[in-house]
């Protein structure tokens, strides 16, 4: 097999929403870069896994990066040049295209990959990004402490290419550079003897890892629909964890906040007011139908005829798959239970065609309908898993529960770090996981991402670029949305460049006050918030 080579000052693996962020910031500030990725879609969580922008209430005028606000502007702008709206709905500044009840943007996936190759085009036309894709990474080459190489392999016919870097982010979905470099990192459930945190068990549990989610895409029409029976329906229709108070398969799950179990509705295309559509999860969690929940198309918000249905993607508790980890084991066993996730996903699918109850006595929907046209795959399913959490860096600073938690901090906010590099703000929002524990769902305070979290203890010339950085498995569940994972990235970005043009490492930059001053200086420069306004509260 004949192994290609190639050399960059900053090398980004893992083309997820940090990943772009970090080739960005590094080739803005002057650096050149290779941007990998595994999938055929730049975007991760956005795009290729199919979620829909989790964000806090406040995003439309404060609490993100300024380039973060570009991707989100960008692609209400993209609906606006090549979609036929109502005009009602183009003239809207806030535009929803989706009108889902889980984000003020929620949009098809395929919108969020033209926004960010447009973001990167002109860096890409230039020369200061180079990207490879569909890639994964195989190998490392490391020295002392020090990373001076990455092997990855097309996916598709596995052709190998060694990429030699002055600095390394690890921007992939679940960490992998972590064991592939030598990189301390923990997995799953820190002890509260070791975090101190409240809601810690009394030993680690590092094989209990949240649910790993495969999402997918559905309209609903006339006609029948049905998919064949997925050859794993009987084991999924019959699954009922203890916690659950039914059938994984069903409309009633645990609420997250109270575990009280609760019936959700369902009723496509209910024909309501996408125009007054107002999502903000602080007052209301918008999952009471889960139609509109995370619906990413509105039909009444476009031209007649545009749709024929309303598209909403299915993330719902009844796809988390919590049956065993995909992390740390074999490749053979992470195959397997990936399989058996996307079982699950299609199992749902077909229970919802054929057996879920609805409304007016009946049973099932056959007149819901897979897309995977809108999904970009063959078969309908989201391209690439949505791993909640991964492996996480043990980096010189991690945030903890005590740190964020509303309950625990009170009136005086969150935690306030001298070297903050970004803001971020959700609820504690851990799903169930692999060691058999329903929901943590905890009140957080808006929170402040310390420059700490993306440095490694020892490695010198790698960083947490996603949410692989310095977090515990509970505070994972706040730090590893959208936004926080974008302002992540092109910290990471800025802080390699910055390194290379000043001839520092990141943990003199980290160690030095005024050194971490400079760094914070070009990152408000370039639109990043560092505090939060002193009237905003959590929720």
């Amino acid at each position: 097999m004949s192994v290609h080579e190639a050399h960059t000052q900053v090398l980004v693996v893992g083309g997820g929403l940090g990943g772009v962020a970090a080739a960005l910031a590094a080739a803005r500030h002057g650096a050149s870069v290779i941007l990998t990725e595994e999938f055929d879609w730049l975007g991760g969580q956005l795009t290729s896994q199919g979620v829909p922008l989790d964000e806090h209430p406040w995003i439309e005028d404060f609490g993100c990066t300024a380039s973060y606000r570009q991707l989100r502007d960008g692609m209400r702008d993209y609906y606006r040049r090549n979609y036929p709206l109502t005009p009602e709905a183009y003239a809207k500044r806030d535009l929803n295209p989706g009108a889902g009840w889980v984000s003020k943007i929620c949009v098809e996936p395929r919108v969020g990959v033209a926004v960010l190759d447009e973001m990167l085009a002109p860096h890409r036309s230039g020369g200061r990004i180079r990207v490879l894709q569909p890639v994964r990474p195989v190998s490392a080459e490391v020295d002392g402490d020090a990373v001076r190489a990455v092997t990855v392999e097309d996916v598709r016919t596995g052709e190998r290419t060694t990429i030699t870097a002055d600095y390394v982010v690890d921007a992939t979905e679940t960490g992998d550079l972590l064991p592939l470099t030598g990189t301390d990192y923990v997995t799953g459930f820190e002890s509260a003897a070791e975090t101190g945190e409240p809601s810690g068990p009394a030993g680690a549990q590092p094989e209990n890892i949240q649910a790993v989610s495969v999402c997918f895409a559905i309209e609903h029409l006339d006609g029948d629909h049905t998919i064949d029976r997925p050859e794993q329906y009987d084991y999924w229709r019959s699954y009922a964890p203890d916690f659950w108070g039914g059938n994984l398969l069903g409309w009633a799950a645990p609420h997250p906040r109270t575990l009280e179990v609760v019936e959700r509705h369902f009723e496509p295309n209910p024909g309501d007011d996408a125009l007054a559509v107002f999502a903000d999860q602080s007052l209301n969690p918008g999952d009471g139908n889960l139609w509109t929940f995370r619906r990413i198309a509105a039909k009444d918000l476009f031209e007649p005829g545009t749709y024929p249905s309303d598209i909403t993607l299915v993330n719902w508790p009844s796809i988390d798959y919590f049956d065993g980890p995909l992390i740390d084991v074999p490749t053979d066993v992470a195959a397997a239970r990936l399989h058996d996730a996307r079982q699950l996903s299609l199992s749902m699918l077909y229970w919802m065609q054929t057996e879920a109850p609805r409304p007016d006595g009946g049973a099932g929907w056959p007149g819901l309908r897979l897309l995977p046209e809108v999904m970009g795959t063959a078969d309908g399913l989201a391209m690439a898993p949505y791993h909640r959490e991964g492996r996480r860096l043990r980096a010189l600073e991690t945030v903890r529960e005590q740190d964020v938690s509303l309950a625990i901090r009170g009136e005086g906010g969150a935690r306030r770090y001298p070297d903050s590099v970004g803001v971020g703000m959700y609820r504690i929002d851990l799903h169930p996981s692999t060691g058999g524990d329903t929901y943590i769902d905890v009140g957080a305070e808006p929170f402040e991402i310390p420059l700490g979290t993306l440095i490694p203890r020892t490695t010198t010339n790698l960083l947490a670029g996603c949410k692989n950085i310095g977090t515990t498995h509970i505070t994972n569940g706040c730090y590893r949305l959208h936004p926080v994972e974008w302002n992540v990235g092109e910290v990471a970005g800025v802080l390699a460049a910055t390194c290379l043009q000043d001839g520092t490492t990141p943990h003199q930059v980290h160690a030095d006050p005024a050194l971490v001053e400079r760094l914070q200086s070009r990152l408000v420069a370039d639109g990043v918030e560092l505090r939060w306004p002193e009237h905003v509260r959590g929720y």
